[in-house]
Parts: C-alpha cells; structure tokens; sequence
C-alpha cells in the first residue's frame, strides 16, 4: 500500500485575512480540518493510500524527526497552498528538494497568491464550502502522479543530474523485528513469517522487511508465499533487482509446478518469468556482467523447460526427433551460451550451454534426417552440424579452465562449494571416456551433500538418460546418485475453524450455551466431511485452529476423528492460554484441551501477552488479533485457492477483540472461501 503525507495549515476554523470585493480587508474563517476530513481523507481512501500528518503521531519526541521521516519517505505528499503559511512552504520546500516526484499541489483560489518560485506548477482549486466537489479530479490526479515520470519539483527540474536519495537504505529494521523473522525461519514457520509481512505493511521500514521474509521464503523454496512478498516490492520499484531476480526463479519454479496439471498455465508462468528477466537485462544487469550473465542464463533455463516439455511426454521413439527438432533447443543454448561468455566465471550457464550443446549433436548424429529436414540442402546441414562442433570443443576448453580456476580460487581460501563440485562431476560426466572416473567423481561431489543438491544433479542426468545420450556415463552417474524418481507431492489444502467459546456459567447473553453442543458438533462434522469429500485424489486437508473452549475444541477433536491432520495455534502458552481461554468453563474443558495438546502440534504466538515493541504504534492490534492473522496467514501458505474458513458465528460482534468477525473479514479480504453455521439457525 502506497503511503501519503499531508501538509497544510492546522486549526479548526483558522481566521484569514481576504479582501472584499469593494477591496477593504475582512476576516474570513477557513475550516482546515474540514478541508482534510472532507477531501483529503476520502481520496486516500479511494486511491488506497495510508499515512496522515503529523498532527497524528503522538508518541514523545521532536515533531521535526516525524515531519521530516513523511516527506522523505512518503510515496505521495499532498500540500494545500490556501495561504501562505510558513510551516507549509518550509515542508513543501524540503520535499522538492528530497523527491523529484510525486508531490500533488492543492488550493482554494481567491485566498493569497502562488508565490513566484511553484507559479508555474499545476494545482487542483477546490471550492471553500464545498471541498468534496474535488474529490474524483482528486483520485484522479493521485493514480495519475504514480504512474507518470514527470518530474514535479522546481529543484529535480532546475538540477537534472540531481539524483534522489535511495530512501530504503535510510530505513532501519527495528532488531527484535529482526529477531522474530530469524525465529520463525529458523523454525521453519511460514506462516509466521507470512504474518510479519502484513505486519510490516503498516511501518516506513516495511519494504526492507519484506526483502528480509522474502529472502528466507525463498531460500525455504515456499514459492506461493515468496511469489506475494517479492510482487509486492515490484510493485513499489518496477525496476528492482533483486525483486526481479527473484520473481524470474519464483515464476519459474511455478511453472515447472504447473506444466503436468496445465502447459498453458505453465507456459504463462513462463512468461512472467521472462518478463522479470527482461527488466534485468535493461537494469543494472547491463553495466554488471555477473547478472547479465545470471539473466541470460535464467532466460536459457525457461527456454530448455520449454523445450523439455515439448517432447517428455511423447511416445519414447519419437521424443528424440521432437527434442531436436524443437526450436526452443537451440534458443536455449544460445543463452547460456551467451550468459557464459558475458562472464566466464558463471559457471552455471557453461555447463548448460556445453550440455545442450552435446544434446544437439548428439541427437543430430542420431536423427540424420530430422536433422537435415529443416536445411535447404544436406549440405547446409552437415555445415551447420560441423559449426557447432568446433563451437563444442572450443566451450570444453574454455569451461575446463574456468573450472580449474574456481576450484584452485575456493582450495585458496578454503572454501568448500558443493555446487562448484557437482559442476566439476558434471563437465566431466559429459567429456570423459571413462565411466568409472565419472562414478567416482560424483561421489567425492556429493559425499556430504544435502538431498536437495543428489535431486538437482539426477534431474539433469535424466534428461539425457531419456534421450540416450552418453549412456554409459549416464548410468554411471546416476547409480552413484541412487535415487529414485521424486514423488509429486499432494496439494495441500487448509480447513482453517473459528468460532465461539461455550458460553461462562454466569453469561447473561446466550451464545454458545453447553446445551447446544452436541448440535454444534454435529453440524461442525457435516461441513468438515463434506470439505473432505470436495477433495481430488491424494490432495490432503489440514485443520488448524485455535485451542479455546467450545469451537476449537470441538473442531480439532473432529479432526483426529476423522483422520483429518490438525495443528492447535496458541497465542500464549499453555497455563496463560487456559486462564483466558479455557478454564473459566471448568475442568472437563481443561482437560479436553490438555489431551489436544499432548496429541497435536501446537505452536506458540508469544511468551507474553504484551505485542513487541515493534508493533505498538499499530491500532486496533492486540494478540488476539495477531492470533488470527497469524493462523490466517499459516492456512495461505498454499494460496488463496486452497484454503477454506469454517465459521460459528451468531453474526454478532464479539465480547473483545479478534473474534470471529475479525477472521471472516480477514478471510474475506485474503479471498479465501467462507462457509458459517449460524449460531441462529441451530
């Protein structure tokens, strides 16, 4: 979400100085406030901005410190110019000399005069007793100023090699922030980090934040949530780098998800990823030759997923034809190629570019005719077949060396890199004579390599063992590996519970009387069996909810009923959990809970029922709520299609905050599907 700073002129009411039409001086009374409240405040709403003035931050300290954090940081600042108020032109004239762009100017005409140094600047007039009447030409003009590159401040435009100050790297992560995303990294907790990321969403530093969860999703290969982080920032800064980078991984790890279930949507996916690569090619990729070479070489491996997609699945006899005859081949090692000779240090795109290569002519030895069905003449195709092998012993030589000089640079600083080793196995594997060496190799290679590395190398090995190519080292290679295919993992879904807690002995106003529970059960299990039954083959359902009494209970007891796996997210621990949430309702729930939690994970939120410090300044935020968003953001790990909010609900608000109306907005606005029982109708 875009952020917005708004200066102008504080008072309620304020007297200004206007002459009349007969020319003599009279005290007019400008409502500021109104002007805010009436115009300002909706167009934010309306062109989904946040932020504010700082009349607004009230937390101890120099007002200056604040004043001066909106007009730098702000991604819009909107001045109201009415009169000339010392205060107003002061922030103004910081803001053009700190942001080239997007500062929107308003005013109510008729009041004093633009002054000399922005006369020429457009403004929008708006009318004293009617200030509303701007408000579309407002929005209007908001969503305009994002998009548009022009220059808005006297200072950028009088100075054109005046450069901006790149704000993010002025933005300090708060440490216990830190702490939390190392945490849940550690631990593996998407969810929690998801929920750090919409967290975040509401302070200045949140675009280093998000770079922070972004990079540990990425590096956890949780692809759908990372996809969301690393968007967002893109949002802000097309032209990022690392967003970019990330997202052309990203996207193309979704597509290799997706070519099985659907090759449009994979392609698609595809694309996307080549667009990231694109923006890198026209960024600071063209003055670094390291990421030039890593965008030409992620440019070559969406062409060669293309192009494996293309043939796998055809008939065993004629994937080799297809394979050569595929367009994308070539187009493939022509970017790894070129990824290589940008850098000869990059490893990746050589052993890439040497290993289609190979493929081309190998299958071009194999398939004489496919081969030369393209050509005008058996000629032009014995010519072209002879360029590519002396460019094939060329890129040996030059891979070897390059190698050799990797491996001497990481024995000098001794520095071990299981990656510049299977690269090693590899070339070797494709150069040698002597299926043994490659065996062994391989297994000096992989000794202590995690499985992660065995899959990425037998991934490879396949491609060639399908279209029979150097078979003996081949076989070789990939009985070293001794893995079997890898198993498509079943897709995941979220049943995700909120609901009422029983009813205390002394409520007055009924809810969730204990008379009802045996019907509240039972329409709870209708509801999850038939959630359970909407599933395809081999996809899986997982419960999570909180542990209060009644709902909860009830819910994650149905769970281990019907064999349905089930977490129990807590916001504090145990014994400060049941003093909340559980015992006011008496024994017999506290030990239905204490059997949930010796049965179920049950992950904790917080030690302390206080948020972090980090989190003070938030509004309308206390644990209870981050415990719903904290379970929310679990069950999206997957994506907004596969996850499910089941709610009991009276369609009343709660007795606090981060009930279940809070969850069914939070759902609703996180397009999840919401299914209510109505505490009503039962």
């Amino acid at each position: 979400m875009n952020t917005v700073f708004i200066v102008r002129p504080f008072g309620d009411k304020r007297p200004v100085i206007k002459k009349n039409k007969a020319g003599t001086p009279e005290i007019f009374f400008f409502d500021f406030d109104k002007v805010e409240r009436d115009l300002i405040l909706p167009a934010m709403l309306a062109a989904d901005l946040q932020g504010g003035t700082t009349q607004r931050i009230f937390e101890p300290g120099e007002i200056k410190e604040d004043m001066f954090s909106g007009l730098l940081l702000s991604d819009i600042v909107i001045a109201d110019i009415t009169i000339h108020n010392a205060n107003v032109f002061y922030e103004l004239g910081i803001r053009h000399a700190l942001r080239k762009k997007t500062t929107i100017l308003i005013k109510c005409d008729g009041f004093d005069d633009t002054p000399f140094d922005i006369i020429g600047y457009k403004y929008l007039s708006y009318d004293k007793d009617n200030p509303a009447a701007l408000l579309p030409d407002l929005v209007k003009f908001i969503k305009g100023g994002r998009e548009a590159e022009r220059k808005d401040s006297p200072v950028f435009n009088m100075l054109p090699k005046l450069k901006e100050q790149e704000t993010e790297s002025l933005l300090a992560v708060p440490v216990d922030f830190t702490e939390e995303v190392t945490l849940a990294a550690a631990g593996k907790r998407l969810g929690k980090l998801l929920l750090l990321a919409s967290e975040a969403q509401s302070f200045s530093w949140r675009l280093p934040a998000l770079r922070l969860i972004g990079e540990e999703l990425f590096a956890l290969q949780a692809t759908d949530a990372g996809r969301v982080i690393w968007e967002t920032i893109k949002s802000k800064h097309a032209g990022d780098v690392q967003a970019n980078e990330m997202l052309a991984t990203v996207y193309h790890r979704l597509a290799e998800a997706h070519m099985e279930v659907d090759r449009l949507e994979g392609l698609e996916l595809l694309e996307r990823s080549n667009l990231a690569i694109a923006v890198l090619l026209d960024n600071n990729a063209r003055t670094d030759s390291t990421k030039r070479a890593e965008a030409f070489a992620l440019k070559g491996r969406n062409l060669k997923t293309k192009w494996i997609h293309s043939w796998k699945n055809a008939p065993p006899d004629q994937q080799g034809i297809i394979a050569l005859q595929s367009l994308s081949l070539e187009a493939a090692y022509k970017n790894y190629e070129r990824g290589y000779y940008e850098n000869l240090n990059h490893l990746y795109s050589g052993i890439n570019a040497l290993g289609l290569l190979i493929i081309i002519t190998s299958l071009a030895a194999q398939y004489p005719e496919a081969w030369a069905a393209p050509f005008a003449s058996d000629q032009d195709a014995d010519q072209r077949l002879n360029e590519l092998k002396v460019k094939q012993q060329k890129l040996t030589i030059s891979l070897e060396f390059s190698i050799t000089a990797e491996k001497r640079k990481l024995e000098d600083q001794g520095i071990a890199d299981t990656w510049t080793d299977i690269t090693e196995a590899d070339f070797i594997c494709l150069t040698s004579t002597r299926s043994m060496r490659v065996t062994a190799i391989y297994k000096r290679a992989l000794e202590n390599a995690a499985d992660f590395y065995r899959e990425a190398a037998a991934k490879q090995l396949k491609i060639y063992e399908m279209l029979n190519i150097l078979p003996a080292n081949i076989q070789a290679a990939l009985k070293e590996m001794a893995l079997v295919d890898p198993v498509v993992k079943p897709k995941q879904h979220f049943l995700l519970f909120s609901g009422h807690m029983i009813d205390a002995p002394t409520r007055k106003n009924k809810r969730f009387p204990l008379s009802k529970e045996a019907t509240v059960r039972q329409a709870i299990k209708e509801r999850m069996i038939a959630e359970k039954n909407r599933l395809e083959k081999d996809d899986t359902l997982v419960g999570i909810a909180g542990g209060a009494c009644g709902g909860d209970t009830l819910f994650l007891e149905l769970c281990i009923e019907l064999g349905i796996a089930a977490r129990m997210y807590l916001a504090l621990p145990a014994d400060q959990f049941i003093n909340y949430s559980v015992a006011f309702a008496g024994n017999e729930w506290v030990e239905r809970f204490n059997k949930l939690y010796n049965t179920l994970q049950h992950p904790v939120l917080s030690e302390v029922k206080d948020l972090p410090k980090w989190l003070h300044e938030k509004e309308n935020y206390d644990i209870w709520r981050r415990n719903n968003m904290w379970m929310l953001n679990a069950a999206l790990v997957n994506g907004e299609r596969n996850i499910i909010l089941l709610a009991l609900w009276d369609g009343k608000a709660g007795d606090g905050e981060g009930g279940t109306e809070h969850m069914i907005a939070a759902a609703k606005a996180n397009n999840a599907r919401v299914i209510q029982i109505d505490m009503n109708n039962l």
